[in-house]
């Protein structure tokens, strides 16, 4: 009879006992794959990423914001209304309201509005100023605009400088009288700015000549 082997760890072959094991890929980090578990890209960063500084067509002023209510059956329902007043300093200027629930909101309807709702008026190439003495009506309000020598500035209360300024208009005095609500301030601040005449046409009508 054959003697049965005993096999110990000891006598097992070289090159079982020096098998390599099976190598296992490092484990990538989500990191490493883009920062999401599937190993995708987040493609929404292009979404986040600043956009160039783009020149505006028009700047804006918030010249009022006010709380308004309404009341309803079940209650008071409280709203926002803005007042924007927009312009190139061109000659170019804009004025418009909006209503929202929220003040970003009223603030974004306005300014649409204001966009719709452009003027554009004759700067004298002189002094940055009005042809001539003008006044405004609006309602039960009246604004009077006076041409100012170079220097001057602008004389002016809250809604009337800020269209004269985003206007282009740097030499102007001026004079509410009435109402000073500011939506009827800058309503007739606008209907004086519009029936301005531009210099050749004053001198037209008084049968003179342009030198």
């Amino acid at each position: 009879m054959e003697e049965e082997k005993v096999i110990t760890p000891e006598a097992q072959p070289a090159a079982e006992a020096t098998e390599a094991a099976p190598e296992v890929a490092p484990r990538r980090d989500a990191r490493s794959r883009g920062g999401r578990p599937n190993g995708r890209r987040d493609d929404r960063r292009g979404g986040r990423r600043p956009r160039a500084n783009e020149p505006k067509e028009y700047e804006e002023v918030v010249v009022d914001i006010n709380r308004i209510a309404k009341t309803v059956k079940g209650g008071r329902r409280m709203r926002f209304s803005a007042l924007i007043v927009i312009g190139n300093k061109k000659g170019k200027f804009g004025y418009g309201t909006g209503k929202a629930a929220e003040v970003p909101d009223a603030i974004k309807k306005a300014l649409e509005a204001a966009k719709r709702n452009t003027f554009e008026i004759h700067i004298a190439k002189k002094g940055d100023t009005i042809a001539h003495e003008t006044i405004g009506k609006f309602g039960a309000c009246n604004v009077f605009l006076k041409p100012a020598p170079e220097g001057t500035g602008i004389i002016a209360g809250g809604p009337v400088r800020a269209i004269l300024e985003l206007a282009g208009i740097r030499n102007v005095t001026s004079k509410v009288y009435g109402s000073r609500a500011p939506i009827n301030v800058i309503r007739a601040t606008t209907n004086g700015l519009t029936g301005l005449k531009s210099y050749a046409q004053v001198q037209a009508l008084r049968g003179k000549s342009e030198k």
